[in-house]
């Protein structure tokens, strides 16, 4: 963002709708960019981008030298969450009938700082004209008011929302139909920002609540006024000045708080809504429940001075006494840990005799500590009932380091006592000290020995670990360099059995002789493949031999079970994942670059995997952490974040200090144009399966989707490729505009002595362009999934040794583990639309051992569906969301409507 960027807000319906429109009166509006009408002080049309309110909060906050508009908004967004911090947000319902959460009530004093906040308002930051009869631009402190309950209702909502509201629509992401609660949404609005507020004071006549004698007083306070307040009783008697709509207002307050507390409904038949007496009862449940209610509904409840508050609940972990000796076993298996309610006042924690006297009351008041502390029932049953379900040794570490369990639905801070705490922050901190193993012929880089430290701790417990650096940072050294670091320690640590794509076993033998001479090193694949005399050392298989022939590994107790490209296993149901959770070994690894490629789930089957039952069953991590981080829920998310951090250490090329010796990357999106064949063959294919989509429903539906996504990325790159013609049956020059791009990108990259990647995800092209490539002279190979391992051994070989400048790979078979340093191009011919694989794509050539700058070429046909994919993917526009998680089945349950637009040809003009 540059200080000439100003800002404006544009509202939506419901709130949470509405956007930040970032704009520059220097630039004028181009083809496919977004435009803006702004009165400069003439109106005119300027390029513009939209980001919605959540999205733009950090953009706003973080802007450095920003321009006036911008500073003005994000001086508004700090207002705004600090209300919504402080709870003070009431429901309601939008014009258009959505549920819609509003900032507020307001402080007499808030609103007067608003008010200048809107007069000061720059024009640029509400330089849109309003359209009607005539333009006009929209009125400040409107504007200013609707952002701020724009930021609160586009925050993540909770299940707490529903229960302070007593209506579940407001917990809700999706707009809610909410024109029911209209009549809620008026009273609540009803002196919002100026007039009064209602509160309810408790007091207890005579003093004593061992008489069991309570009432509640209506209490007004004047918002222009803050130091007027007064029982009802005296407004009703006409003393203060509250306005003329004061008796109105505080009847509405009551009826609000009358939905959410029915106890208070005598107040509105009483003559003066003054005072009504309470039952033990009802106090109880005003404690309990109701006084949280009323509070959102703008209803505070105020307790005598006399009586203590500040009695907490959390539960709390036992593990007395000296460690297990076999940590391993212990987490393997072991007894069960104490789980127990703890309860304090203050902070303090109660001794079992107070805890004894609060458990024996019935009352809503108990004496504790010489004086009178207003008690929950529900914590009340905690002191009655204080054990807990024990938890298995895996559960109670993953509560330790989370800091909360999920207890009868509720999430409850925990804490840990014993060798469990000292466990738990040993795993949080930084790793001890380790020097690298004497038998490892190389230097390993700072991070890469940080990543053997974590390994060698993780190991050493038992609970294994997920590496995932990006590609190309060196996890099989830190691999080798482990297991050599074990067989040191201990002379009985074992064998480590390594689980690969068929690709890399070449890859791990050679990093093995080579940095780790002297180690036994086997391979258990093919028809030859034995484990008679093993004694320690490496053992390498696939993935495939280990689903077709598990038995004779899963007989070995192996020391360090290694999975490279864990995401191969990624479904725990496949028959390959069940297989590797049938091999018994003392500790487990997985390596991979991209521990989440879709959803979370993804990341639960490794972990799953590396440490059995830290996550819980698949449904409950669904529901417990999946369901609210990709929902957007920042608490939830930093809870899981620090369970997950002793298990996952992932680091990026980006990071500082990661990898400051590779060289530069640059990434281009390359536009091309179909031809004539292709155009016709695009719009012939979009007009006759929209035709058949249109008129079908269900999987048949999906189904035609997927066929006409696939058919035009096909056209995009060949005509041939989709009429199935075999390389040689017809002629292939002149029909693509991809291909004659690539024609020229090979001129210029051979010219220079490169040398280039070519991805597709379709071997069917990849052999049209080998073709190709072969008429015109040019030396290529190929390499698919159908390739032998031997063979594409010798086929990496070759190229890394320059015997062919150009090779050519299979998206899915290719991206992954391979090393491939001396291409100093990559190209995508064409998108997977998913960057995180392409990104490991790129990553054959851009790792360490590259010396060369890298650029990266993206084909993309312009005006069709690969186009409108490329601006999302770049944008972040709402939909990008759903082809990051699914590719083209995401895109399966759009309407008519939005599918149409999506592959629809746009002809440049």
């Amino acid at each position: 963002m540059t200080s000439r960027e100003s800002a404006l807000f544009e509202p939506a319906d419901p709130p949470r709708l509405g956007k930040i429109v970032f704009w520059d009166l220097g630039t004028s509006p181009a083809e496919n960019t977004e435009t803006l009408r702004v009165a400069t002080p003439e109106a005119r049309a300027v390029a513009a981008r939209r980001v919605p309110v959540l999205e733009a909060l950090p953009v706003l906050l973080a802007a450095e030298d920003p321009s006036p508009a911008v500073r003005f908004w994000a001086t508004a967004a700090r207002a705004a969450l600090r209300l919504a911090s402080a709870g003070r947000l009431l429901p309601g319902v939008s014009a258009a009938g959505h549920d819609a959460w509003r900032a507020g009530p307001l402080e007499a004093a808030e609103v007067a700082w608003l008010r200048e906040l809107a007069d000061a308002m720059p024009p640029e930051a509400h330089a849109a004209p309003v359209t009607g009869d005539e333009a006009r631009l929209p009125a400040r402190y409107p504007l200013l008011r609707a952002f701020l309950d724009a930021v609160v209702d586009a925050l993540p909502r909770t299940p707490a929302a529903a229960a302070a509201t007593g209506e579940r629509r407001y917990a809700a992401g999706p707009a809610q139909d909410a024109t029911g609660l209209r009549d809620l949404a008026d009273e609540v609005s009803a002196g919002l920002d100026s007039g009064i507020r209602v509160s309810l004071r408790v007091e207890i006549p005579g003093g004593d609540p061992a008489a069991g004698r309570y009432r509640a007083v209506v209490q007004v306070h004047s918002l222009a006024d803050p130091s007027q307040v007064a029982d009802a009783a005296r407004l009703w008697a006409g003393e203060g000045d509250f306005g003329p709509r004061a008796r109105i207002d505080v009847m509405l307050a009551l009826r609000r708080g009358v939905r959410v507390w029915p106890v208070l409904e005598p107040l509105l038949a009483a003559a003066v809504p003054d005072e009504l007496d309470l039952r033990e009862e009802e106090i109880g449940e005003l404690i309990a429940a109701a006084a949280p209610r009323l509070g959102a509904a703008g209803i505070e409840v105020h307790w005598p001075a006399e009586v203590a508050g500040g009695l907490t609940a959390r539960a709390v972990i036992s593990a007395r006494g000296a460690p297990p000796e076999d940590l391993p076993s212990f987490f393997g298996g072991g007894r069960a840990l104490a789980f127990d309610w703890q309860l304090a006042l203050g902070g303090e924690v109660l001794t079992a005799a107070e805890l004894d006297a609060l458990a024996e009351s019935r009352r809503p008041m108990v004496r504790l500590r010489d004086r009178w502390v207003l008690v929950d029932p529900a914590l009340a049953a905690k002191a009655r009932d204080r054990m807990l379900k024990p938890l298995t040794p895996v559960d109670a570490l993953g509560v330790a380091l989370s800091g909360t369990a999920e207890i009868d639905g509720e999430h409850v801070e925990v804490v840990t006592e014993g060798w469990l705490d000292e466990l738990r922050e040993r795993l949080s901190a930084a790793p001890e000290p380790l020097p690298q193993p004497e038998g490892l012929a190389a230097s390993l880089r700072d991070y890469q020995l940080r990543g053997l430290r974590w390994l060698a701790t993780q190991t050493a417990l038992g609970l294994g670990g997920c590496l995932a650096d990006d590609m190309g940072l060196g996890k099989t050294i830190t691999l080798i360099a482990l297991h050599l670091h074990r067989a040191a320690e201990s002379p009985e640590a074992g064998p480590t059995l390594v689980v690969c794509p068929a690709s890399l076993l070449g890859n791990w033998e050679r990093e093995i002789e080579r940095f780790a001479p002297g180690t036994p090193v086997r391979r258990f694949h093919g028809g030859a493949r034995s484990l008679a005399g093993l004694d320690g050392g490496f053992v390498l298989t696939t993935y495939g031999t280990l689903r077709v022939d598990p038995a004779p590994l899963a007989a070995v107790r192996w020391g360090l079970l290694v999975a490279d490209e864990a995401q191969h296993v990624k479904n725990h149901r496949s028959g390959t994942a069940k297989a590797l959770r049938s091999v018994p070994a003392s500790a487990r690894v997985a390596l991979t670059g991209t521990p989440v490629e879709n959803t979370l789930s993804e990341l639960w089957a490794i972990l799953d995997w590396t440490t059995p039952g830290l996550l819980g069953a698949l449904p409950e991590f669904r529901r417990q952490w999946a369901r609210p981080i990709e929902s957007g829920d920042p608490v939830v998310a930093e809870r899981f974040a620090r369970l997950l951090r002793p298990f996952l250490l992932r680091r990026r090329k980006s990071d500082p200090g990661i990898a400051p010796e590779l060289p530069a990357k640059t990434e281009t999106d390359r536009p091309v144009t179909l031809t004539a064949e292709q155009a016709g063959l695009y719009e012939a294919v979009v007009r006759e399966s929209l035709a058949e989509i249109s008129a079908s429903d269900g999987m048949a539906r999906r189904g035609r989707i997927v066929k006409l996504l696939t058919g035009l990325k096909q056209i995009c790159n060949h005509p041939a490729q989709f009429l199935g013609e075999k390389p040689g049956e017809s002629t292939v020059d002149g029909r693509s505009g991809k291909l004659e791009l690539l024609d020229e990108l090979l001129g210029t990259i051979l010219a220079e002595d490169g040398a280039v990647l070519v991805f597709t995800q379709y071997v069917a092209m990849a052999r049209l362009l080998e073709r190709h490539l072969a008429d015109r002279g040019i030396g290529a190979q190929l390499l698919h999934g159908g390739t032998p391992v031997a063979r594409r051994e010798e086929l990496v070989r070759r190229f890394q040794d320059g015997a062919v400048p150009v090779f050519l790979l299979s998206l899915k078979a290719a991206g992954t583990g391979l090393n491939l340093t001396r291409a100093d191009h990559v190209v995508h011919y064409d998108r997977w639309w998913n960057p995180a694989v392409e990104d490991q794509a790129t990553d054959r050539a851009y790792r360490i051992g590259q010396t060369r700058p890298v650029q990266v070429h993206r084909l993309v046909a312009e005006g069709t569906v690969e186009d409108r994919i490329a601006g999302m993917l770049r944008e972040k526009r709402a939909l990008a969301d759903a082809v990051l998680s699914g590719g083209e089945a995401a895109l399966t349950e759009l309407s008519d409507a939005e599918l149409t637009e999506l592959v629809e040809l746009r002809r440049s003009r």
